[in-house]
This record gives C-alpha cells, sequence and structure tokens, in this order.
C-alpha cells in the first residue's frame, strides 16, 4: 500500500505526523509527505518536514489513498477553500481511494462534497464542525473512528494510535 500524507505548509499537528509515520513505517507501508509549499512545512510545536512531493503535480493512481492531518494550520490556509485540493480529494473518491481525514480535517470532505449520508466522526464540543457537516448532508457521529465504503474519519488525534490499529486491520495488515 502507498498513502499520500497532506500537511499544512505551517501548523499541522507534530503528534499527528509522528505517530502516522511511526506506525506506517510498522506495518510496511509506503508514503509521500505532501504540501503545496515547496519549502519546510513547520508544525505547531516545531517539526520540520520536507514535502517529498508538491500537492500540485499528484498523480491519484499511483496512491492507495490520502491521509488529511489536522491542525490549525488548515484553518490558517483556509485549505478547506482551496479548490485545487478539493478537486484532488473529488479524484480519490472517485477513483475509490482510501480518504482519511483527522479531526479538524473532515471540514475539508464536507467542502469536497464527498460526505453525503456518510457518517462522520466529530469531536464533541465544535459545533462550527457539526453544523458544516449537516450542512454537506453528512451524518454526525461520536465514535472515535468511523469507515464509511473509502471514506475515514477520526475524532481526535489525541488519541490517535488505536484508530489507526484498527484501520491497518481494517486493510488487512499485520
Amino acid at each position: 500500500m502507498k498513502f499520500l500524507i497532506f500537511i499544512a505548509p505551517r501548523d499541522f499537528k507534530d503528534e499527528t505526523i509522528s505517530m502516522l509515520k511511526l506506525l506506517l513505517d510498522k506495518y510496511d507501508v509506503e508514503y509521500l509527505i505532501s504540501s503545496y509549499s515547496t519549502k519546510n512545512c513547520i508544525g505547531s510545536h516545531g517539526a520540520v518536514y520536507e514535502p517529498q512531493i508538491n500537492t500540485n503535480i499528484v498523480d491519484v493512481s499511483k496512491f492507495d489513498g490520502i491521509i488529511i492531518a489536522d491542525g490549525i494550520g488548515l484553518e490558517l490556509y483556509k485549505i478547506y477553500e482551496f479548490r485545487p485540493f478539493l478537486d484532488l480529494l473529488l479524484k480519490f473518491n472517485n477513483a475509490n481511494k482510501y480518504i482519511i481525514a483527522i479531526d479538524n480535517a473532515v471540514k475539508i470532505l464536507a467542502k469536497a462534497n464527498i460526505i453525503k449520508n456518510k457518517k462522520i466522526s466529530v469531536i464533541e464540543n465544535n459545533d462550527e464542525l457539526k453544523n458544516f457537516i449537516l450542512l454537506f448532508h453528512g451524518i454526525i457521529s461520536n465514535n472515535d473512528l468511523e469507515i464509511a465504503n473509502n471514506l475515514i474519519t477520526i475524532k481526535d488525534s489525541d488519541n490517535i494510535e488505536e484508530p489507526l490499529l484498527h484501520i491497518f486491520e481494517h486493510f488487512g495488515l499485520r
């Protein structure tokens, strides 16, 4: 398997990326870190990652899915309004590739208009996000993890290890 990990140019959640990398490496899943920046991306706690591929040139056929990392950078850069990224998600969705959104990244899925009638895991205390999910006809779930066909949402990155292990089990990885 091979995944694209999308991060905001700044203020992505460092802990999410470190746990993703740890578990993806453990299960021998290939991945590339991607962003719209050609410069180093800096996390909210100072972690630095150089994008291995610019998101503008991603070929969906080369990946089994995409993981959208959470963090305030998604809001700061208004990634949920960036049409090229929304179009990329549509391509992943139309190809029935996995799309994994963590925490506040589910807002991007809503704006890409791919959540209709699908359960979306949302943090309980985020009313703005809940309203967004309802606006785009998603079904709010308080579960830590929701798998709706190719769309996978994780409620909270603070406890990401268990949902990720469940996802890998779902993929048949051991």
